[in-house]
């Protein structure tokens, strides 16, 4: 196992072979981190995320609600998420046509 760059737990989960992996493969990672919730887990190896934002329009004087979705390569280390569970994702090169994330550490709180 290598370090990767930031502080994140060491995941728990068995190393399959993928190349994709920023902790057993020769996958590296670089730029932004970002932490959201699992919105959908029907891919292979992928989920997608949720992030939630508000912000004040000044001209209407009310706040707003946006929801960005980033679609992030789930490592076989990091072991399985559930919809709902908090995830952090950073940056890496892009994979396929959406993805540019990589999920670095899971940290659960998921609806049970």
């Amino acid at each position: 196992m290598r370090d990767i760059g930031i502080d994140v737990k060491n995941p728990e989960g068995e190393w399959d072979g993928d190349d994709n992996c920023p902790f057993y493969g020769s996958l590296r990672l670089r730029g932004q981190v970002f932490e959201g919730t699992v919105s959908s887990v029907g891919m292979q190896k992928t989920i997608t995320i949720e992030r939630r934002n508000v912000r004040y329009m000044k001209k209407y004087e009310r706040f707003e609600k946006r929801t960005s979705r980033l679609v992030a390569h789930l490592p076989s280390c990091i072991g399985h998420v559930n919809i709902g569970d908090s995830v952090r994702i950073m940056e890496c090169r892009p994979l396929s046509k959406t993805i540019s994330f990589c999920v670095v550490e899971n940290n659960g709180g998921g609806q049970e």
